[in-house]
């Protein structure tokens, strides 16, 4: 996958993402919302560098800019049948940029054209409300609370 926006495109990850993956990935004050963090390099290795990993099984998706090869952060997608769940991180240094709705923004199109009755649903802690505030945002709505997380929701119908 390869997707070019404005400022940042998405791709797969690469070798040379890693060191910057860690750096944020791995700063539990930053990281305190996401649950995808605190692993060693060959751990993150293994799963951001597998080519076998497909969006059934969950699949990290590197941001980066497109002037320069910097990790501005990365999504996750995983598909259940025509949900398909989607996470994002943004680095520290890149944040409250517009990179997050950048990105987002790509891969909604993106799906869309692949199919157009996804529902895409992001799950998000009460407290992060950065996060929250990003989805409504983009026409998230939030469909539930359950175990300490809110459900946002987006059928890619309503996008076209």
């Amino acid at each position: 996958m390869k997707i070019e926006m404005q400022r940042c495109r998405i791709r797969e990850f690469q070798a040379e993402d890693l060191a910057a993956f860690m750096a944020y990935h791995n700063d539990l004050d930053w990281m305190k919302y996401q649950g995808f963090k605190g692993l060693t390099a060959a751990e993150y290795q293994q799963i951001l560098l597998n080519s076998q990993t497909t969006m059934t099984d969950g699949q990290q998706f590197a941001i980066v800019t497109q002037k320069t090869p910097d990790l501005v952060g990365d999504l996750y997608l995983k598909q259940e049948e025509s949900t398909i769940w989607l996470g994002y991180t943004i680095a520290p240094r890149f944040a409250r940029q517009g990179y997050a709705t950048e990105a987002i923004t790509g891969i909604l199109q993106w799906l869309s054209i692949r199919k157009t009755n996804y529902t895409i649903k992001a799950a998000v802690e009460p407290g992060n409300m950065v996060s929250r505030h990003l989805l409504m945002k983009l026409g998230f709505q939030m469909v539930a609370t359950q175990d300490d997380i809110v459900v946002y929701q987006l059928s890619l119908r309503s996008i076209h």
